[in-house]
């Protein structure tokens, strides 16, 4: 199954399944004939997608993003459809400043909304630069938030204005809405922080775009078909075509974004022996060979590099992780002249001390297409996509993997790779 091993929540309680039905309505989509489905932290649903035959049904033209909230507990989940690499920190930034209303606001309705932008459509890059910063607009099928700053309107007027208790039709209002909304003196229904900047951030437009921002100074890293490449804004931002190997790298390293292999994390860290055994079971995959019963194997990798050793010669990137990590055993910095450009980001990762960290590893597993752990944890759209065009026999074998190594504890092997 799809996303089988994600992190979604099981809606099949009617009571829930009827307010997701309402939030449909509310964005003049069709209710589904669904008794339980799943969702992400964003309410996206694998089940009402395909019910509906709309993948986006929540992600409208790609941009101001849709969310359905069930339940505060949805800060939990994964995201598992995105158009933008930062919808996850924005919504759990939004959970997570705003997490008492949420919870009050559940306990009564399903919360929907966009997450809002300056722009509704996206033709070209300088489209996706515009944007500077969204705004989470909300609401309930029941109106909560609304009658709550009507409530808090005629509060105010009724504090304020000597006469205001003289009003017998406001007096009769704020009863009526107190009887929905609850006393909001002690339970806010309206969520404070509503306002987050949007910098630096991935986007699955024109094929996949990267935009860094370092003080103002912007930097894009996508394919030159891209629509406004070297055009939008020439003044303010640097272009570089993401099949420019060395460019890339290049700006990463200098930006201090990059972690370039080190005797002190390489000996630390597990990254490069994860790779090795992830690279040959692709080419092994590649050549029809069967495949190993776990991840890290080490009799299976000698005997299937000693049995393919013209293969992996000719492939070299199982020789070049042997020469770094022997190369590291002194704890000196590698020479990456000597590195094939096309191969450079096999040996690195992104540096953890910087704010980027997860953009910049997302953006080196575009370069490492047989790492499927880093790009399950940075770039879920890219593993996805990978997934549909693996055989039955290798996808098994990732899902097995994943299990039984990475999400078997997460916290642990996350550090051990990329912290």
């Amino acid at each position: 199954m799809p996303y089988s091993f994600t992190q979604l929540m099981t809606i099949d309680e009617p009571h829930l399944v009827e307010r997701y039905n309402r939030a449909l309505k509310a964005f003049d989509l069709k209710p589904v004939k669904l008794d339980t489905f799943r969702i992400d932290m964003t309410g996206f649903s694998p089940e009402v997608a395909e019910a509906l035959g709309n993948t986006d049904y929540l992600d409208h033209k790609k941009v101001n993003r849709r969310f359905i909230i069930l339940s505060p507990e949805q800060v939990t989940l994964s995201v598992v459809h995105e158009s933008f690499s930062n919808t996850r920190d924005l919504m759990l930034e939004f959970f997570e400043r705003n997490r008492r209303v949420l919870y009050a606001l559940t306990i009564k309705d399903v919360v929907f909304g966009e997450i809002e932008d300056n722009v509704f459509e996206i033709d070209d890059i300088d489209d996706l630069l515009s944007i500077e910063q969204v705004e989470f607009k909300i609401g309930t099928h029941k109106n909560l938030t609304e009658k709550t700053n009507d409530l808090n309107m005629m509060i105010d007027r009724l504090l304020k204005e000597p006469d205001a208790w003289r009003d017998d039709e406001m007096l009769y209002d704020m009863v009526s809405i107190v009887k929905q909304t609850g006393d909001i003196r002690d339970n806010a229904l309206v969520p404070e922080e509503v306002l987050f900047r949007h910098e630096t951030f991935w986007a699955n437009h024109f094929g996949g775009i990267y935009v860094f921002n370092d003080d103002g100074l912007i930097t894009v890293i996508c394919d030159p078909s891209a629509r406004g490449f070297r055009k939008s804004k020439p003044w303010q931002v640097g272009y570089l075509d993401i099949n420019d190997h060395a460019s890339v790298y290049d700006f990463l390293e200098k930006s201090g974004r990059l972690q370039p292999p080190m005797g002190s994390w390489i000996e630390r860290a597990r990254l490069l022996d994860f790779r090795k055994h992830m690279a040959a079971i692709w080419l092994a995959e590649q050549e029809g060979d069967e495949l190993p019963h776990s991840l890290i194997n080490q009799t299976w990798v000698r005997r299937w590099m000693r049995d393919n050793s013209k293969l992996v010669k000719d492939n070299n990137i199982i020789p070049l992780i042997d020469w770094a990590t022997d190369e590291a055993d002194d704890w000196k910095q590698i020479q990456m002249s000597n590195v094939e450009d096309d191969l450079k980001f096999v040996l690195c990762r992104a540096d953890p001390e910087h704010r980027d960290m997860i953009l910049t590893n997302r953006l080196i597993s575009h370069y490492v297409p047989f790492d499927f752990i880093s790009r399950f944890e940075f770039n879920r759209p890219d593993f996805h996509r990978d997934r549909e065009s693996w055989s039955q026999g290798y996808s098994d074998f990732v899902a097995k993997a994943l299990e039984s190594t990475y999400l078997k504890d997460k916290e642990r092997v996350y550090e051990e790779l990329y912290l």
